[in-house]
C-alpha cells in the first residue's frame, strides 16, 4: 500500500483517468442506488461529500461544487470517484470494526494510527468536551461509546466513529477511530485511511476555531 502524497502527479492523473473511464460505463440510477446519490439526469448526479453537495458529470468525471467550480483537491476527487464506481450499496449495519480489521488494513495500521488517532488524542487531551461541542459545527452526531464520542458520514453510506476516554491520574487520555462494518463494501483500505485523515483534521480545525 502506498500513501497518496508519495504518488507522482502523473500517477494521480492516471488514477483519475481510470476512475472516470469506469464511471462513464455506469448508469446514473445504478450509481445512486449503490452510493446514496441523487440522479439529476442520465449524465449527472448529486452527492454529498464532507457535508457539502457536489454535482458529478458521469461522462467527463467533472465534479462541481455549489458555485459550479471544480474545487476538490486531487486526493478528495479520487476518493469520491472511487466511492461512486466501487461502492456496493451496503447499508449501515450498526456493527463497528477497527481499521486493522479491514482487508489490507492490518499492514497499514501503524501509519493509520499515527496520522489519525494520535492527532485526535493530542488535540483533545486537555479539553475532551471540545469533541462534543464541535459536533454541531461539522454535522456530526453524538454517540454512546467511550467517555464521549461522535460519528460522521463524509459520504452517504460511510460512517466513522471518533471515540475518546478522558483518562485520570493513573491512565492518560486515549481514543480510537472505528467504522461501520459496511465500510469494507464501499472503499479500499487506502482510500479509507486517507478519508479518515481528512475528516480527523477537519474536526481538529473546526474545534480549534471554537
Amino acid at each position: 500500500m502506498i500513501l497518496y502524497e508519495n504518488i507522482t502527479e502523473e500517477a494521480f492523473g492516471l488514477a483519475i483517468k481510470k476512475a472516470v473511464q469506469k464511471l462513464a460505463e455506469l448508469k446514473a440510477e445504478e450509481i445512486c442506488n449503490k452510493t446514496g446519490g441523487e440522479k439529476i439526469s442520465e449524465d449527472m448526479i448529486r452527492i454529498k461529500y464532507l457535508n457539502m453537495p457536489y454535482l458529478v458529470e458521469l461522462k467527463s468525471g467533472k465534479i462541481l461544487d455549489s458555485e459550479n467550480k471544480e474545487g476538490l483537491p486531487l486526493r478528495d476527487k479520487i476518493i469520491l470517484l472511487h466511492y461512486l464506481t466501487d461502492a456496493k450499496g451496503s447499508p449501515i449495519t450498526g456493527k463497528l470494526i477497527s481499521y486493522a480489521q479491514i482487508e489490507g488494513g492490518k499492514f497499514y495500521f501503524p501509519v493509520f494510527h499515527k496520522r489519525t488517532v494520535e492527532p485526535m488524542i493530542r488535540f483533545f487531551a486537555k479539553d475532551p468536551e471540545k469533541l462534543l461541542k464541535v459536533s454541531e459545527v461539522i454535522g456530526a452526531k453524538r454517540e454512546r461509546y467511550g467517555d464521549l464520542s461522535i460519528s460522521l458520514s463524509p459520504l452517504p453510506f460511510v460512517k466513522i466513529y471518533f471515540i475518546f476516554w478522558r483518562g485520570d491520574e493513573d491512565i492518560p487520555p486515549n481514543g480510537n477511530i472505528l467504522f461501520d462494518k459496511n465500510i469494507t463494501d464501499l472503499l479500499c483500505a487506502e482510500d479509507i485511511a486517507v478519508l479518515t485523515e481528512i475528516v480527523t483534521w477537519r474536526i481538529i480545525k473546526a474545534a480549534g476555531t471554537e
